[in-house]
């Protein structure tokens, strides 16, 4: 009975060890391909927040999918301008409209987006020493780039919360360090 015990364990430990092998194989975010820079129209790229725009014939890699989310997801801050005009591009994904820069505000990185899954969703986001909630709006979009749609940007990394001035202020980063910055984000908790 001992010995029956023992081999059961084994094989539970076996069978646990390769399904968590395989969860953290689905989980894997690979490249989905590259694109090829075009080179924008004269005055067509907007450079506002340190924007950059494609050039031509440089290979941009493209991600249909991000890291795995969790309770703090590791990711990379920039500074997006949401408004009519501003380096953001067209109107945001999730409403077809545009948002003042002074909101709490971000755009996520396609695959955290889910075809417009996290669409008004509060995420909290902790990086400088203070945390802030701010809602989804738009689409980061890893896939595509270097278009008029994409004000002529390369494609976004799989790892971006790009986040209006108001975020960036309520982190309390000083603006001259504006532009990129670690942080960790997790789905707000719902107030009840």
């Amino acid at each position: 009975m001992k010995r029956l015990c023992v081999t059961a364990t084994v094989l539970l430990l076996v069978l646990l060890t390769g399904t968590l092998g395989l969860e953290v194989e689905a989980h894997a975010c690979k490249t989905s391909g590259k694109l090829e820079g075009k080179k924008p129209p004269p005055g067509q790229c907007n450079t506002e927040n340190d924007s950059v725009c494609c050039e031509e014939g440089k290979l941009y890699t493209t991600y249909e999918c991000s890291p795995s989310v969790s309770g703090h997801t590791k990711a990379v801050l920039t500074l997006n301008s949401f408004e009519k005009g501003g380096d953001g591009g067209g109107p945001s994904e999730c409403d077809n409209s545009y948002h003042s820069d002074d909101t709490l505000v971000v755009a996520l990185s396609t695959g955290w987006f889910k075809k417009k899954g996290k669409c008004f969703n509060n995420i909290t986001i902790s990086g400088y020493g203070r945390s802030v909630v701010a809602m989804v709006v738009d689409e980061c979009d890893s896939t595509i780039g270097c278009d008029a749609e994409h004000d002529y940007q390369p494609p976004c990394p799989n790892n971006i919360v790009d986040a209006s001035r108001a975020v960036w202020k309520a982190l309390g980063v000083p603006h001259d360090d504006w532009g990129e910055l670690d942080i960790v984000w997790s789905e707000a908790e719902v107030q009840k």
